[in-house]
């Protein structure tokens, strides 16, 4: 879907657009102003996107978040990606969400909890540094 919105076979209300990467506003926004950042090349998620085109949109991403921030009057910025099924990915095109956030828009973050038990925390992070 997002391949259509690129070239214009959706229609979209595009905020930016550049070599590599094409930024529209979210049809389903947290708040008003919520905005995805999308590479132009079709990766469908983090893990296959090329580091060069990671490269590329980091400076876009900081770029939006201040306009969008600043457009809406936010009080914060989320900035998210959910890769797989599990994590919420609904649209298998790579993209970031810029999210305008208010003190008082009633949403809520998720909370932590303590998850590991005696040795484990140390335990994952060994598996964690023998994966990279």
């Amino acid at each position: 879907m997002f391949c259509k919105i690129i070239s214009g076979e959706i229609p979209s209300a595009k905020v930016y657009e550049d070599e590599y990467s094409f930024a529209f506003l979210d049809i389903n926004p947290i708040n008003p102003g919520h905005t995805l950042l999308v590479p132009k090349r079709h990766f469908a998620n983090l893990y296959e996107t090329s580091d060069e085109t990671l490269k590329e949109l980091t400076p876009i991403i900081k770029k939006l978040a201040i306009a969008v921030k600043k457009a809406v009057s936010a009080d914060g910025i989320n900035i998210g990606m959910n890769n797989d099924p599990a994590a919420g990915q609904l649209v298998f095109h790579a993209h970031f969400h810029i999210i305008p956030r208010h003190l008082e828009d009633g949403f809520r973050h998720w909370r932590g909890k303590r998850a590991y038990k005696d040795g484990e925390m140390s335990h994952v992070a060994e598996k964690i540094k023998a994966s990279l």
